[in-house]
């Protein structure tokens, strides 16, 4: 049987939480106070020069490559008519000084720099020719294609690779295993929208399953084998670099109808159930758990796994504790599948579990959030001093020292609670529609309420003005409806009307919301059949380098600029945008030159344009390409 759970009584919980923020409060006051004292020390005491002159000693190589391969030109915004200057007093200074970023020494890469392209990148193919190949020069890594050689990963042919959509549970390909698991839940009705794969290998999973509209979140928790991720994401497929440890996967709850597991080497049975735990946090009400190899159906397939029965037997047994611990049902166990699904609401589970005397539901006060954050909200900040999770800021008024503490939310051995409903067949958060439908409909989170200061009418207002704004960007930016495009991030995407209003191109897009956001709207994203992450964009994104081909940005540098140095976000997005990949920014014309200042010294080519709506919106845009170019490659790599 599980373990119960085994935390202290209330009192002593909450003494020790009081005794825990105090100790943290007295040592981040002790931090800004000697930070505050360093900084105005060095400000008082340091020349003034040129913006990044220290950073140019370096010994970056700044060798650049220009694109002689012959890839297709990309919808450069100067073959746009933009008439923001013909309409504007604001002096756009073409003489100008531009600081320069350095590249990074390809063996290493500092903190001011550009991190160049492999030498002879390629643009990558097409979606969705992509999802079966990928050039060998865009992630020059041959050793999966070695060691996993027999059971069709992925194989090297000449200079490209190819996906064969084999997998190590799944040797007659992904295809026909998704066919397998769709003959014991539905998958082809719309009931299913949104899966996250917790051990995705390369992908091939939810890379078949868009067949079947099914938009999946993948990531690799141990991710041995090299750059699994980024060929992932290199084949035009969701995925991210993750990790379960000791926090919160950044999901909100209820955001999944389908978590996966094949043979991902995560000890499901150990510490409590604790990860098992968290998959049942941002699984939907309903939502199904998918489990394929070891222990399932041992007594058959012990012998290739090189271990005992016993051993076997009592992994599978602590795993289906673990799942009656939480309140799920066994669907279906079929050959080496395994199937359970999760109530539609806590009626019956909060019932049994007074009877039983197991007090295993959480008390955390928000289910949806990651992690806790405090900032200053009185005053302009900028930060000094990275320690950890400790983030320390000087505030710009006079003798005002403050901070921002944020820690990462712990993941918790008991079962996260549903809202509350009238009736035992209800479903806990509201029912969702299936897909199409749902992309559109307006989503129970709001429908309920439960989203403060979110309405129906201001959700539909916002589907509205995204299907404009869209249409604007296929005139402005021609590849857009080509297959060009295929991974897109939107940094700010509020309700993801920005997405939803792409559906119809060959594309995803991966929802981000700042946790500086006024609301948390992550969970509505999730509601609508949208995929997404929280994010801290005064920190790096969990990606590889050249993983995404257009980045929008609404209003997010109004959100950020007095956070943290805007410098180090447009310097972010260069490291994740592909070469001769595209940037859409929408903002105030103030924000926007100054985000072209930093731009022109990044390499990309750009121009400001008038908001769609004409010349007299504040707001305007900035479309900017990544320049083509390389880094010089080693000896070695000659």
């Amino acid at each position: 049987m599980a373990k119960g759970y085994s935390g202290s009584p209330k009192h002593h919980h909450r003494l020790e939480v009081k005794r825990n923020r105090l100790t943290w409060i007295l040592g981040v006051s002790f931090l800004c106070i000697l930070f505050y004292v360093l900084g105005a020390w060095q400000r008082s005491s340091t020349p003034t020069t040129t913006q990044f002159s220290a950073y140019n000693k370096g010994g970056c190589d700044s060798h650049v490559t220009t694109s002689d391969n012959g890839n297709a030109a990309v919808g450069h915004p100067s073959s746009t008519n933009l008439d923001f200057a013909s309409h504007h007093q604001v002096v756009l200074n073409s003489s100008k000084t531009v600081n320069q970023f350095p590249s990074c020494d390809m063996s290493f890469k500092l903190l001011r720099c550009l991190i160049p392209a492999p030498p002879q990148y390629k643009t990558p193919f097409k979606w969705p020719q992509s999802r079966d190949y990928a050039w060998y020069s865009n992630i020059p890594h041959r050793e999966l294609s070695i060691e996993k050689a027999i059971q069709n990963w992925i194989q090297l042919e000449g200079n490209r690779f190819r996906f064969p959509g084999g997998g190590t549970m799944f040797p007659r390909g992904a295809d026909a295993y998704i066919d397998d698991i769709g003959r014991l839940i539905p998958l082809s009705d719309g009931t299913i929208r949104t899966a996250i794969d917790t051990g995705c290998g390369v992908a091939s999973f939810g890379a078949y399953l868009l067949n079947r509209n099914i938009l999946t979140m993948s990531f690799a928790p141990r991710d041995t084998h090299e750059a699994q991720v980024q060929f992932a994401l290199e084949r035009g497929v969701p995925a991210v670099i993750g990790i379960m440890g000791s926090q919160r996967l950044p999901y909100p709850a209820r955001a999944f109808d389908l978590a996966h597991c094949s043979r991902c080497l995560i000890p499901w049975q150990k510490y409590d159930g604790l990860y098992l735990a968290e998959v049942d946090r941002i699984l939907r009400p309903g939502g199904y758990w998918v489990l394929s190899g070891p222990p399932i159906h041992w007594k058959k397939f012990w012998r290739g796994w090189e271990r005992t029965r016993e051993d076997l037997k009592q992994e599978q047994d602590a795993i289906e504790d673990v799942a009656k611990s939480l309140c799920w049902k066994k669907v279906i166990e079929k050959n080496d599948l395994s199937v359970w699904q999760k109530p539609i609401n806590h009626v019956e589970c909060l019932r049994s579990k007074k009877l039983l005397k197991a007090p295993h539901m959480c008390e955390s006060d928000d289910p949806d959030t990651a992690w806790y954050s405090h900032w200053c909200p009185s005053c302009s900040c900028f930060l000094l001093y990275t320690y950890s999770d400790i983030h320390i800021v000087h505030c710009g008024l006079i003798f005002l020292l403050s901070f921002v503490l944020k820690r990462y939310r712990n993941l918790e051995a008991c079962v996260t609670p549903l809202p509350e409903v009238s009736s035992s067949d209800d479903v806990a958060g509201g029912a969702i529609e299936k897909w199409p439908e749902r992309a559109s409909a307006v989503p129970p989170r709001i429908r309920s309420g439960s989203t403060p200061g979110i309405t129906a009418e201001r959700f539909e207002k916002d589907n509205k003005l995204w299907k404009e704004r869209v249409a604007h960007y296929k005139r402005i930016i021609s590849p857009l409806p080509t297959g060009r495009y295929r991974n897109i991030m939107d940094m700010n995407a509020y309700f993801g009307g920005f997405a939803a209003a792409m559906l119809n191109y060959p594309v995803w897009v991966m929802n981000v919301v700042p946790i500086n956001s006024n609301h948390d709207t992550l969970g509505v994203i999730y509601e609508r059949g949208l995929i997404g992450t929280y994010q801290d964009w005064c920190e790096a994104f969990s990606t590889y380098p050249r993983t995404y081909d257009l980045i929008h940005a609404s209003g997010l540098f109004t959100l950020y600029q007095n956070r943290c140095d805007i410098t180090y976000i447009l310097l972010e997005m260069d490291r994740i945008l592909r070469p001769e990949g595209t940037v859409i920014f929408r903002d105030t014309v103030e924000l926007l030159v100054k985000i072209q200042s930093i731009t022109d010294g990044m390499r990309w080519k750009s121009q400001i344009m008038d908001h769609e709506s004409g010349p007299f919106n504040p707001e305007k845009i900035l479309v900017a390409v990544k320049t083509y170019w390389t880094g010089e490659a080693t000896q070695k790599q000659l």
